[in-house]
C-alpha cells in the first residue's frame, strides 16, 4: 500500500529493521543513480569483469575513467539521507544495513555495522596476490605515472566518467607493487558474483529483521532483490522508499515515491523522539 512517513514510523517502531540501500540514497551528494531520475544507465555501458581482465585497452579505458570520476567521488559528502540511517543505527533501532553502493558514504556519515554488497571504490585488489591497498595510495601512483595529464567527464554512477578515445589516449596503467598482477576495484563488476560468505551474511541479517527497509534502490537485478523475495518469504514486514517503481513493490508492506533526505530526516526525526519497544 502507499504509505506516509507516520505509517513507515508505525512499521519500523519496534527496532530490528534491516536497511537495504542502494544508489538512489547517494543522489543528493552528487553521485548520479542507476535507473532513477538522475540516472545515466540508460545511456552509459558498465565495465564487466570478463572485458577488464581480457583487455589491456579496456583497463586503460577504465582507469582512465575512474582515475577522473574518483576527484568526485572520494570529494563526496554524506547527505540528510545517510546521516537518518546512523542516527537510527545510534538509536539502536536498526539490525543492519545492506548497501549496494560502494561509495562509502555509510560509514562516513556514522553508521558501523555496514556491509558493503558490491566493495567499495576506495580499496584495490590485485587479481594476482589479492593484497589489498588504499584508493588514496593507486590515486597518487596514477598521478605520478601520469605527468601533465588532466582530463574532465560527466560522472557515471559506477564512479568512473565519461571520456572520449583522444581523453584516454596514452594513460598509462600501474600494476601490483608487489608481484606486477593487474589491480582492480575492490567492487563487484557486472559478470561478476558477490562472495557466497557476504550473501549469507545477508540473509541471516534478513532472517533475524523485524522488518526490512529499502532506500533508494529499484531492486532490478537480483543482487538486491533476492533479499526482499527472502523476507517476503518469511511474513517479514517491507517497508520502500524511493522515487520510482520497484521491483519489490508487490512485496511490500508500504511504498512510499518520495526525496530519500526529506523523508529518513522526517523518520528519523519520529523514531527517535519515543522510546523503542523491548
Amino acid at each position: 500500500m502507499r504509505g506516509s512517513v507516520e505509517s513507515l514510523a508505525w512499521l519500523l517502531a519496534q527496532g530490528g529493521v534491516l536497511v537495504l540501500s542502494g544508489a538512489g540514497l547517494s543522489t543528493e551528494s552528487g553521485i548520479p543513480d542507476y535507473r532513477g531520475p538522475t540516472g545515466r544507465a540508460r545511456r552509459a555501458e558498465p565495465m564487466t569483469y570478463q572485458r577488464f581482465v581480457g583487455s589491456a585497452e579496456a583497463r586503460r579505458r577504465y582507469w582512465a575513467r575512474s582515475h577522473v570520476g574518483w576527484r568526485q567521488i572520494g570529494r563526496a559528502a554524506p547527505n540528510a539521507g545517510h546521516r537518518a540511517v546512523a542516527e537510527l543505527e545510534r538509536c539502536g533501532l536498526l539490525g543492519g544495513i545492506v548497501t549496494q553502493n560502494v561509495d562509502g558514504l555509510h560509514q562516513a556519515a556514522g553508521a558501523r555495522g555496514v556491509i558493503e554488497l558490491h566493495g567499495a571504490l576506495d580499496r584495490v585488489v590485485c587479481l594476482s596476490c589479492r593484497e589489498r591497498t588504499s584508493r588514496h595510495e593507486l590515486e597518487h601512483r596514477l598521478r605520478s605515472a601520469n605527468p601533465g595529464w588532466e582530463a574532465t567527464g560527466h560522472l557515471n554512477p559506477d564512479g568512473d566518467a565519461v571520456l572520449t578515445d583522444d581523453q584516454v589516449a596514452g594513460f598509462r596503467v600501474v600494476d601490483c607493487t608487489g608481484c606486477g598482477g593487474l589491480l582492480k576495484p575492490d567492487v563487484v563488476f557486472f559478470g561478476e558474483n558477490v562472495p557466497r560468505p557476504r550473501v549469507e551474511e545477508c540473509f541471516a541479517l534478513v532472517a533475524a529483521a523485524r522488518a526490512v527497509l529499502v532506500l533508494g534502490s529499484s531492486l532490478a537485478i537480483r543482487s538486491g532483490l533476492r533479499f526482499v523475495t527472502r523476507a517476503a518469504a518469511l511474513g517479514i514486514p517491507i517497508a520502500i522508499v524511493n522515487q520510482g517503481p520497484t521491483g519489490g513493490d508487490a512485496d511490500a508492506t508500504l511504498t512510499l515515491d518520495a526525496p530519500l533526505g526529506e523523508t529518513l530526516s522526517a523518520l528519523a526525526g519520529r523514531l527517535t523522539a519515543v522510546p523503542t519497544a523491548e
